[in-house]
């Protein structure tokens, strides 16, 4: 893909702009509706009916969205998501610009880059009179978190759909994605006893050390040859230094290659025994999303995108990830083709950012996609 910058390359940046500096964390449900208040005016422009499904335990509102044209049958579902992983001021430190081919700013890849091309895309389809199968858009408030209050809707749009496109970013040069590990998400909670640290230490029982033994014991459930991998991402316990610590909370991260893996797995956490009998545990959560798996529906749809792609100049490999996305939901009753979006790279880092050289070619494959697709 060419570098140069083209008049259309230029109107798709001017147009992100305000997406990217409409920050808009999961946790910020305010935030969020700000962005779902941008893609509402840029589908109504473009002659959508939309519904707006309100946000629940604080979490943003959802948008489902229909365009003109094609009828109430079976479809092609996109699948969006505007929520994102920066806390708000990010943009202060990831100011939204451009740095040669890099467009930098929080949510440029992840997925903000990717949901826009795919409204401009299918807006230029309604303009032109080329749609074939009805075009149908959900824009999701949680999708970071594990899409606790979308996944219904996600799940019920995609009953009425024969292909579901996600524009998550691009991988490893563009490569598409027609796999995924399935993800778990616990929350594993010990609870000690607190007691002054200076006077009282021996009375104690500390939530903290019981915690650090754990986490170890978590950690070593990791069998990388079977592609089952447990993080310990978040660890939060005690109060201030001088008290033994009552209370630690640790979140834990699973990802699996295949479903049947997490029995296996969420036996062994519910299974783990304190180390102090004086000390309790208590575990929460569980399978989040199922594993995304490349069926025959789904190898001939990226087969269908590659030759679209081809002829627009560029090759479309496809690859599995460990990462999971909402068309984790479905790919496996339906034909799904995620990694959809613009290029990019350092999502949910401080230093995220889109190629600029794929926003055209991979809006263009979006259109060709709902131009084609029967």
């Amino acid at each position: 893909m060419t570098s140069e910058t083209t008049p259309e390359t230029s109107e798709l940046i001017a147009g992100l702009k305000p997406w990217i500096e409409t920050e808009s964390p999961t946790s910020d449900p305010a935030r969020v509706n700000a962005m779902m208040d941008l893609a509402t005016a840029e589908l109504a422009a473009a002659g959508a009916s939309v519904t707006r499904i309100p946000g629940r335990d604080g979490r943003g509102d959802h948008l489902s969205a229909a365009m003109p044209w094609g009828g109430d049958g079976p479809g092609v579902l996109v699948l969006c998501h505007l929520d994102t992983v920066h806390p708000v001021g990010t943009i202060a430190q990831l100011p939204y610009r451009q740095d040669g081919d890099r467009l930098y700013g929080p949510g440029t890849a992840d997925m903000k880059g990717g949901a826009y091309i795919a409204l401009k895309a299918a807006a230029a389809v309604g303009k032109d009179g080329t749609g074939r199968l009805p075009v149908r858009f959900v824009f999701t408030a949680d999708e970071e978190t594990g899409s606790k209050t979308s996944r219904t809707l996600i799940e019920e749009s995609a009953k009425n759909a024969r292909y579901v496109l996600v524009t998550e970013a691009g991988r490893d040069g563009g490569k598409v994605v027609t796999s995924r590990k399935g993800v778990g998400i616990y929350e594993l909670t010990a609870t000690g006893r607190a007691a002054h640290a200076g006077t009282s230490h021996a009375d104690g029982r500390s939530a903290v050390v019981e915690m650090a033994r754990q986490i170890l014991a978590i950690e070593a459930l990791t069998d990388r040859e079977r592609g089952i991998t447990l993080n310990v991402g978040q660890v939060h316990g005690g109060t201030v230094t001088n008290t033994v610590p009552e209370r630690c909370v640790a979140n834990i991260d699973l990802r699996v290659t295949e479903d049947r893996d997490f029995a296996g797995i969420d036996a062994a956490l519910h299974a783990l025994a304190p180390h102090d009998p004086d000390v309790t545990l208590s575990l929460t959560g569980g399978p989040n999303r199922p594993a995304y798996t490349k069926g025959p529906g789904i190898a001939a749809l990226h087969e269908h995108a590659a030759r679209l792609a081809a002829e627009l100049g560029f090759p479309l490999e496809d690859l599995h990830t460990g990462g999971g996305s909402d068309g984790s939901f479905v790919a496996n009753h339906v034909p799904t083709l995620d990694g959809l979006g613009v290029e990019g790279a350092a999502a949910h880092t401080i230093n995220e950012h889109l190629y600029v050289s794929s926003m055209v070619p991979r809006m263009m494959l979006l259109r060709r996609l709902m131009e084609t697709l029967s």
